[in-house]
């Protein structure tokens, strides 16, 4: 894990803290903290737990993330408690582009999110209009939430804090237990600690889910048609890629 120890070090030193004070605070060594720091040692998965709530920066982040990008903590958006990179990539024009999740790349979204190399390896699209934060597209899957049907992308902005949901609006939400959901939502946090989830269709019950189930929150700002001609340019030309990469394969087998 050599992006951790990096990130642990550049983290102290934008928290502003040295080495014999950190170890003061985690209740280790100071030589352990260095081992870390070097790479000479990986943290187990108990000091990880610390160290992501000493920064707090999710796990995930700490381990996938190169935070060395990072030079304020307040950069980093937070949600359920931890903070986690979102970067914003902008065209030549510098205008903000959506990150798009293909239907096939939705399945994988759980794991994905929090890796940079997965994000980074989502095509891009930009809105015909000024944007402000931090936008994501995902695929329509099923019928519980017409008019939108399965093939359909909504694009949402991301939430930092889960007590901004505002009742009755939809979201895209991520999930522990059922990855990415688009529900009607309804914040009821100070009488159950809990966020109740509507479908528009009324033949999906409502159910709710408790605040440290869900990693990521985004608000609806738009739909897209599947028939729209720039989605459709972006799948051709991810198949165009992909075709591409498996000829170079291929290619590069057959010189062996």
């Amino acid at each position: 894990m050599k992006k951790i120890s990096k990130n642990i070090a550049h983290l102290r030193k934008i928290k502003g803290v040295s080495q014999e004070h950190m170890a003061s605070d985690l209740d280790i060594t100071r030589s352990r903290l260095s081992s870390w720091e070097e790479h000479r040692a990986d943290p187990p998965i108990e000091m990880l737990i610390k160290l992501s709530e000493y920064f707090n920066v999710s796990v995930d982040s700490l381990i996938k993330i190169d935070l060395t990008k990072v030079n304020d903590l307040r950069d980093l958006l937070q949600i359920g408690g931890n903070r986690i990179l979102f970067p914003v990539m902008v065209d030549k024009d510098g205008n903000d582009l959506v990150e798009l999740v293909p239907v096939k790349a939705s399945a994988g979204y759980l794991q994905g999110y929090s890796d940079e190399n997965y994000i980074e390896n989502l095509p891009r699209i930009s809105l015909p209009y000024t944007l402000n934060g931090k936008y994501r597209g995902f695929p329509i899957v099923g019928d519980s939430m017409p008019p939108l049907e399965s093939g359909a992308y909504v694009i949402g902005q991301f939430v930092e804090n889960i007590r901004d949901i505002k009742d009755g609006k939809t979201y895209i939400i991520l999930t522990q237990n059922d990855g990415l959901v688009y529900k009607r939502l309804y914040n009821k946090l100070d009488i159950d600690n809990h966020i109740h989830l509507h479908s528009d269709n009324k033949a999906y019950l409502p159910y709710q889910i408790k605040p440290e189930e869900i990693f990521e929150i985004w608000s609806f700002v738009c739909s897209i048609n599947a028939s729209d001609k720039q989605i459709t340019d972006l799948i051709y030309d991810a198949l165009l890629n992909i075709q591409s990469d498996v000829a170079e394969i291929r290619n590069r087998t057959l010189r062996k």
